[in-house]
């Protein structure tokens, strides 16, 4: 199948099927196509969706973003993940604001934090209608597919020949709608796991499709055994039933986010608690959680203390909040450390295992 061939069956298969109602597509600006396909990384459309109404609400154009503070861009992206994405997004405003110009090239857009040659085909395609291909994991799949590309795509050899493909189809006309309707063929056809293939346009040019060896595209990645950490989340409360909780420092895992204080081990926290003279007059561990990350698994247990103290030398420097359970705080919170508060503010029941400091 020809580059000619391979656009026309696409975008005749777009123009009938393809989406057009997601939020991120009306009233389409530079910023818009930028929040969405940050958004996007990793995560599904279904996902995104509320998130990018409620962001883009409280931020409608990149000087407000710009404007605010990250503790008020962090609390809208807790539970999307991967929330280096929010920090790059913040520093990016700031950076385009100070420009007073949305950048409109590759060389531009990849020099901001976050933006990849992915993201910045995306946004130049679909943005500013500029001819650029682009390899997300919905093109990325549907490539290796077609052409029968052998390998993990992350892989520097076999994500060359993706990106050669990309660009051998990517069109001058029409770039916007053929950006969409190849990552709606992704989404929506080409998928993961049990791919539609009797209602791909693309069939009758897919390698893959035509030797029967679908399944066998793209290679996954090599597997390995992730390493295990396992930390103890103190959960305290006070007896105006509100909880500690600690600012995590700006980088690494949930950086600027609130969580529960974490501690390697029962003896770390005890020194702590004993070093602000903390009084404890009940404890108890809750159930051991796992939350995985891309590179090790975490499991967690929460240790629910409760202290009577008045007064706590530990509210230094803002790093610690005492947090109301029963009232709306916005505050940027890490998914399982969200969870863990919902646990214990509906009373659900806990381990009768103690702890005593």
């Amino acid at each position: 199948m020809t580059p000619a061939g391979f656009q026309q069956k696409l975008l005749l298969w777009f123009d009938r099927y393809g989406r057009r109602e997601l939020p991120w597509q009306q009233d389409t600006t530079p910023y818009r196509v930028w929040i969405s396909e940050i958004m996007l990384q990793q995560t599904q459309v279904v996902t995104v969706i509320p998130y990018f109404l409620a962001f883009t609400a409280k931020f409608p154009d990149v000087h407000k973003l710009a404007q605010a503070s990250i503790d008020e861009v962090l609390p809208l992206w807790s539970g999307l993940g991967y929330y280096a994405r929010a920090r790059n997004l913040h520093k990016t405003a700031q950076i385009i604001h100070a420009q007073n110009k949305f950048p409109d090239t590759v060389d531009e857009l990849t020099a901001l934090p976050g933006i990849g040659l992915s993201t910045a085909g995306a946004i130049l395609s679909i943005a500013f209608n500029k001819s650029h291909p682009i390899l997300d994991g919905n093109v990325k799949r549907i490539l290796a597919r077609f052409k029968a590309i052998s390998g993990w795509p992350g892989n520097s050899q076999v994500n060359k020949q993706l990106w050669d493909a990309s660009a051998l189809f990517t069109p001058q006309a029409r770039v916007a709608d053929y950006t969409q309707a190849i990552m709606d063929l992704g989404a929506m056809i080409c998928t993961r796991h049990n791919p539609a293939c009797g209602l791909c346009p693309l069939t009758d040019g897919c390698v893959s499709y035509i030797n029967k060896s679908v399944d066998n595209y793209p290679t996954p990645k090599p597997r390995k055994t992730l390493p295990v950490k396992r930390s103890i989340f103190l959960v305290l409360r006070n007896n105006n039933g509100q909880v500690l909780l600690e600012k995590r420092p700006p980088a690494g895992i949930w950086g600027g986010l609130w969580c529960l204080p974490e501690y390697s081990s029962e003896h770390e926290l005890t020194a702590w608690c004993h070093q602000r003279s903390i009084k404890i007059t009940s404890s108890r561990y809750g159930n051991t959680r796992r939350h995985t990350f891309s590179h090790f698994h975490l499991d967690y247990t929460p240790l629910e203390l409760e202290t009577d103290n008045q007064n706590h030398t530990i509210m230094t420097g803002g790093r610690f909040v005492w947090h109301d359970l029963q009232k709306t705080v916005e505050l940027g919170l890490a998914a399982p450390i969200k969870l863990l508060l919902q646990h214990y503010f509906t009373g659900e029941s806990k381990c009768p295992d103690s702890f005593i400091v």
